[in-house]
């Protein structure tokens, strides 16, 4: 497995958008603008919003960024090949590169009919019980993950159909809207049945800037925000999930992932490059291929051990790393403020804490001591029936899901041309995101229903502001 610095640096500038410097800071800013900080944030809001080099990087880290950058863009390919260093893909995979499920950096969309291919939309499996390290017990024959695409000679794992129920609804005001409740079938099932306890969960792949910053949070601060037994009653508790590290060989605090699963950003993007592509790494060595499913396969031909290289783990984590957000837009629009006052008076920010701090240990210097507004607590919460994947995934539970980071989500429709939200895309919007929210969410929710259309719009404005 080696591979040509050279060569890729030189690829790399190909992609423009995230690899250009970012413009300087604005003097002139008040400091609720710089969403990542003044190293991390951007003020480029063009479709390339979310490629945004952050600033002050050591030279090295320039590099490497530039180097993950096109490494997270490059296509793999099936064993053997002429490019050695990009083999190895499979043999059951959902995607061929880290792109083309988070385009340009940025969110991926769900089918919009029943026969459209699943784009950055994946579904883990599991059945009842826990498995050594205490995460979710995979499926027997399916593995820990459905692949809907396979190399030549290998059997996809299935076909899935996605469609939407709609449910329509009234505001107390009379106003109306529409929620779409998606539905899964499951077509095709190359290896058998699945067992007859099949839990599955959708996840789609959401927008990756700044995710640097959010692993640079002390675990301490984060736990300052759990309140899992709700002593201070206001209906929100809050809590950690806790989750096997496999480079520490220990149980620590998770933070990334729809429900907080993964620990670090190593981790992370080594489970992907592994559940996502079948790439191999020193952290995953095994492929998501059940030995049901090996026994209807003679040899298939790999691209070693690793194909995923340690060095190229390193380039692609640093820039998952220095990964830059977009600053706050309109931040003085009459409109966006009252949208502003109405998110703290609703009690969203008990969930969505507007700010936090990072540590001051990260080996990437310009990430320590960042006042950062992602708008996140990092921690589970019970968001009701109707967001239920009824799937456990460590401590979380199946109406458990991590508070996403609301930072960026006004750029998705420029970046990535929808605004479609939630852990399974099934949100059309802003609004309907907001509706879907229940469970500890409740009486937030409640409260923005009770608003004004007026109201509404000026607390969704805000939000399209971050």
């Amino acid at each position: 497995m080696r591979i040509s610095v050279c060569l890729i640096i030189l690829v790399g500038f190909l992609f423009l958008g995230a690899c250009k410097k970012d413009d300087p800071v604005d003097p002139s800013a008040k400091d609720e603008i710089y969403s990542g900080g003044k190293n991390f944030t951007t003020f480029d809001f063009s479709e390339n919003a979310f490629g945004v080099q952050g600033k002050n990087l050591s030279s090295e880290e320039q590099n490497l960024f530039v180097v993950g950058n096109s490494l997270f863009r490059r296509n793999w390919v099936t064993a053997p090949s002429s490019v050695q260093s990009l083999d190895g893909l499979g043999p059951i995979f959902n995607a061929i590169s880290c792109g083309s499920c988070h385009f340009k950096d940025g969110r991926a969309a769900p089918p919009t009919f029943p026969d459209e291919p699943l784009n950055g939309l994946l579904f883990r499996l599991s059945i009842p019980g826990t498995s050594p390290f205490g995460g979710p017990l995979p499926e027997p024959v399916y593995g820990g993950q459905l692949q809907d695409k396979a190399i030549l000679g290998v059997a996809r794992e299935a076909q899935v159909r996605v469609s939407y129920t709609e449910i329509p609804g009234q505001y107390p005001d009379g106003t109306t809207y529409s929620l779409r409740k998606p539905n899964y079938e499951f077509e095709d099932l190359a290896y058998g049945d699945f067992h007859t306890e099949l839990m599955f969960s959708p996840r789609i792949a959401p927008q990756i800037p700044g995710l640097g910053l959010l692993e640079n949070v002390p675990e301490s601060v984060l736990l300052e925000y759990a309140d899992e037994q709700d002593q201070d009653g206001d209906g929100i508790s809050g809590r950690a999930n806790y989750v096997w590290d496999t480079e520490k060989q220990q149980v620590v605090m998770g933070r990334f992932g729809w429900k907080a699963n993964k620990s670090s950003l190593k981790e992370q993007t080594a489970g992907a490059f592994n559940g996502d592509m079948g790439i191999v790494s020193n952290l995953f060595s095994d492929d998501d291929f059940t030995s049901t499913q090996e026994q209807q396969y003679g040899e298939i031909p790999n691209g070693g051990s690793p194909e995923l290289s340690d060095e190229q783990l390193k380039r692609v984590t640093l820039y998952l790393q220095t990964l830059s957000v977009p600053a706050r837009r309109n931040y003085e629009d009459p409109q966006i403020q009252e949208g502003e006052k109405l998110f703290a008076e609703l009690n969203c920010g008990s969930c969505h804490r507007p700010n936090l701090e990072t540590g001051t240990e990260h080996s990437v210097a310009p990430l320590n001591a960042q006042l950062i507004r992602p708008y996140s607590d990092l921690l589970l919460h019970d968001m009701g029936e109707g967001l239920a994947d009824h799937r456990p995934d460590y401590l979380a539970s199946g109406r458990e899901w991590r508070t996403p980071p609301l930072w960026g989500i006004g750029m998705i429709q420029t970046v990535n041309d929808h605004n479609y939200l939630l852990h399974d895309g099934r949100a059309r919007n802003l609004e309907e995101a907001i509706l879907w929210h229940a469970g500890e969410a409740d009486v937030s929710k409640e409260a923005f229903m009770n608003l004004t259309k007026a109201e509404r719009d000026a607390l969704i404005a805000f939000l399209e502001s971050l």
